[in-house]
């Protein structure tokens, strides 16, 4: 943890902020001592604290509960990590450079913010009030290297038959609904699915957070944008999934559909656009159907009808499984 006078002499020189990381390093050494400059620049523009366990392999959630309280999940287990900030203040400073870096803020007006890491991890900021103990910051780390339905069978997420049924179901153009809770490799096994299709295929990808790809020489992203300090300027999932119908997609896929968004992605489903997919939270297989019909305001029946196979992945004991697969 760096001292606060040293941090003090290092925010009082505002011209380090006109400058990009990479100059703002070499430029820290006319402003402290050659052997803290690593632990400045790191706290400046990276992970300060958190540093060391963001940078190991196997880390797949960070969660701040406060100054004193740091949880980090690894190879599937949470264990308690000995860090900890001075204060709330300090814990308060980090979440708003860390969540600046994200483009975006958190106050008292907007206590629950959400952002997206230049590493591609996802940030979520919930501040006092409503969170008594101090800020909670839970920070979704993303693997960088994308899995095959092949390494999902050597991890024995799923087994070798249901890996073969699931690439005839992307051969087949089937629409597919992929089910399970927050974790338990919904988005995972999504980039695997993806990583079939051809790459003569247009596939046009919607998300609140891009989380998907690359995985063909064709693919499109959309990203939703959420309100800006005045409260307008948002552009949903639905009205995202609304226009990529207009820009010719073999296939449309939504991550994490909870909203208005489902109706429209079950019609273009229901209407020619074969081979799409969408991942939802739901308890299995068999609850899928209605949840979705639940999100679209829509009959079981009109669901059962646009999608093809449901896919239900759970999480137990720190594993992920593929625990059922629904196909008409």
């Amino acid at each position: 943890m760096l001292s606060r006078s040293l941090l003090d002499r290092v925010l009082d020189n505002d011209w380090l902020a006109t400058l990009d990381p990479a100059e703002r390093r070499l430029a820290l050494r006319e402003v402290v001592a050659p052997d803290k400059i690593a632990a400045v620049a790191e706290h400046v523009d990276g992970y300060g604290p958190l540093a060391e366990v963001m940078a190991r392999p196997g880390v797949t959630d960070v969660l701040v509960n406060g100054p004193r309280e740091v949880w980090a999940e690894q190879d599937g287990t949470l264990t308690r990590e000995a860090i900890e900030w001075p204060d709330a203040d300090a814990l308060r400073d980090f979440v708003d450079r860390l969540l600046a870096r994200g483009g975006g803020s958190v106050d008292a007006s907007r206590p629950v913010a959400d952002g997206r890491l230049p590493d591609g991890s996802r940030i979520h900021v919930v501040l006092p009030p409503i969170a008594p103990r101090g800020p909670l910051v839970s920070i979704r780390r993303f693997p960088s290297v994308r899995f095959t339905l092949d390494d999902l069978v050597r991890a024995e997420m799923l087994s070798a038959a249901n890996a073969a049924r699931l690439r005839d179901l992307v051969a087949a153009r089937a629409t597919v609904v992929v089910s399970g809770a927050t974790g338990a490799g919904k988005t995972t096994l999504l980039n695997a699915l993806l990583a079939l299709v051809g790459t003569a295929e247009r596939v046009v990808t919607i998300e609140e957070t891009p989380e998907l790809g690359p995985f063909s020489s064709h693919v499109v992203s959309l990203v939703a944008r959420p309100p800006n300090v005045e409260g307008s300027g948002a552009v949903g999932l639905d009205a995202l999934v609304r226009a990529s119908l207009r820009m010719r997609p073999d296939r449309i896929v939504v991550g994490e559909v909870r909203g208005r968004e489902a109706a429209v992605a079950l019609a273009a489903m229901a209407t020619g656009h074969e081979g799409s997919m969408l991942t939802l939270h739901a308890r299995s297989a068999a609850e899928a159907p209605e949840r979705l019909a639940e999100l679209a305001e829509t009959d079981v029946g009109r669901v059962r009808r646009a999608v093809d196979a449901f896919v239900h992945l759970s999480r137990r004991d720190g594993r992920r499984k593929l625990e059922e697969i629904e196909a008409r």
